[in-house]
């Protein structure tokens, strides 16, 4: 493992992944190889008519957006000035963050792995993927696709189970993505924080689906619930996780959900190609232990050899049981009975925060709630590719902003560049690193308190009292006071006052050269 994050890093250093030709280029590759091998990848997958829809095109659509707004995304920024910058230039620069780290989760095992990878590359990272363990068959086949059409050094993958996975954790990444549950985003995290490595978590949660009583049942509960709980078999983490809805309409919700799913999948629910089966064994017995002692209003039906269980709903669902204690992440749907909507509001509040939430009215004042705003999201808000998401608590700190996914990197803070550097160097992540650009074209960027910098005209470190001392520098910014020095100044104090900073940057504003005004001024009178 060592070696592979060695080289990747290497890669990186080189700076050829750095160009935005070479990354359009990359991504370009990766286009090609989604259409060429479109049959292996289907074929490893195994997922029937839905596993183009929800797999190939995620993928294509997401490569074809980034390349059309890469420049733009990857052009410097204006930032607004005020009197200390008026005579300057200010820019938010883009840098990439190094190499990254990309953890894949097994219930969509293509588009998991390639939107985060398609992200870092476009941010000009080098990255190491590691597939999930679990679908076996494409990880095995990113594994040999993937060196056929990309730069070996800076796009390796890492294949094998726990151990394998551990061992990556021990290297040091300048950023880690992972995908799957909350277990093990823990073991994630904990890995990360040993080198103080950001990370970005997409975990899961028990997202409610609110059904208010004024509400077209027909369309929520036969276009809308009933795919997007069943679709993959349940195996979505923004599936609909429970029903929160009035007593009085238990018995139509079910209704009206048995009739769609009779629809979807005909009589023969397991042997329609439409409906999918459990990942595996283990999470087959956990999903069927949650059946255990609950009121089953339809399905209920298994096969362990087959890792099948049938679509399933639950009615008069406890809200201590053991069912609405963890994530089903499965095809059983348990319906809560609420009486009001401040009860759903409630109950929602006083457990961990969902990863989304639905709420189905014909009530604009119910939809428009800000405690049900708060959570809401949908599968549309999701496949939006411009739209942001996120998650806070159990979910993962995660931000996908979604401008693609390598917006999801974008709350990372990578090493600044060098003073000196124009802001045409900046990279496609958003480091939230100011540059200046002063009256004589010298460039300076924030420096860490840590900061030693060399220029070619001088050097620049911290002082012992943790200010600033400059020697033919081209100007900075002081993280402890955000005063700003400049090539103006003959700077030969260390370290220096708050009061010596602030007369030196207001110095370092004054003009060099006499404004002409008065002329001016007398040139008009004179016209007049």
């Amino acid at each position: 493992m060592q070696q592979i994050v060695g080289r990747a890093r290497a890669a990186f250093r080189s700076g050829r992944s750095r160009p935005l030709e070479f990354r359009i280029q990359q991504l370009k590759a990766l286009e090609r190889m989604v259409q060429e091998k479109e049959k292996e990848i289907l074929a490893a997958l195994k997922c029937g008519p839905s596993a183009y829809s929800h797999e190939i095109l995620g993928v294509l659509g997401e490569l074809a957006l980034t390349m059309e707004k890469l420049p733009s995304w990857a052009a410097p920024q204006p930032v607004k000035k005020n009197l200390l910058t008026m005579r300057d230039e200010a820019y938010i620069g883009y840098e990439p963050l190094g190499v990254v780290l990309v953890i894949g989760a097994w219930n969509y095992p293509f588009v998991l792995v390639m939107q985060p990878l398609i992200g870092a590359i476009a941010a000009g990272n080098a990255v190491v993927v590691k597939p999930s363990e679990v679908s076996e068959n494409t990880a095995r086949l990113v594994a040999e696709l993937l060196p056929q059409y990309l730069d070996k050094d800076l796009y390796a993958v890492v294949t094998g189970g726990v151990p394998e996975t551990t061992e990556l954790l021990t290297q040091r990444f300048d950023h880690i993505l992972y995908t799957g549950n909350t277990a093990v985003g823990k073991i994630v995290m904990a890995a990360a924080a040993k080198h103080l490595t950001p990370v970005t978590l997409e975990l899961g949660g028990k997202s409610p689906c609110y059904i208010d009583k004024d509400c077209d049942l027909a369309v929520a509960c036969s276009r809308r619930i009933t795919w997007g709980k069943y679709m993959n078999c349940g195996q979505t983490c923004i599936a609909p996780d429970y029903i929160l809805c009035d007593p009085s309409i238990q018995s139509k919700v079910v209704e009206n959900i048995k009739a769609t799913l009779k629809e979807f999948y005909g009589e023969d629910v397991k042997s329609s190609p439409d409906y999918g089966k459990i990942i595996n064994q283990r999470h087959f017995r956990r999903v069927k232990s949650l059946l255990e002692g609950q009121k089953i209003a339809h399905g209920g039906e298994s096969d362990e050899a087959s890792c099948f269980i049938a679509p399933t709903i639950l009615t008069d669902v406890s809200p201590e049981s053991k069912v609405m204690e963890e994530e089903i992440f499965g095809p059983v749907l348990p319906i809560v009975p609420v009486k009001s909507v401040e009860e759903a509001i409630e109950f929602i509040n006083l457990r961990e925060k969902p990863l989304a939430l639905y709420v189905f009215s014909n009530n604009k004042q119910t939809g428009d709630s800000r405690d049900l705003q708060r959570w809401h999201d949908s599968q549309r808000c999701h496949h939006a590719l411009r739209a942001p998401r996120s998650a806070l608590r159990r979910c993962g700190p995660q931000r996908d902003g979604r401008l693609p996914r390598q917006a999801q990197l974008r709350d990372l803070l990578p090493p600044p560049c060098l003073p000196g550097q124009g802001p045409e160097l900046g990279g496609c992540e958003q480091t939230e690193v100011p540059t200046w650009q002063h009256g004589d074209g010298a460039f300076g960027q924030a420096l860490p308190a840590e900061a030693v910098q060399q220029e070619q005209s001088g050097t620049l470190h911290l002082g012992p009292a943790g200010g600033c001392e400059s020697r033919g520098g081209k100007g900075v910014v002081s993280p402890a006071r955000g005063v700003m020095g400049s090539q103006h100044l003959d700077p030969l104090l260390a370290p220096c006052s708050p009061t010596a900073e602030l007369f030196f940057a207001v110095i370092s504003f004054l003009p060099r050269q006499p404004m002409h005004w008065r002329g001016r001024r007398q040139k008009k009178r004179k016209k007049k």
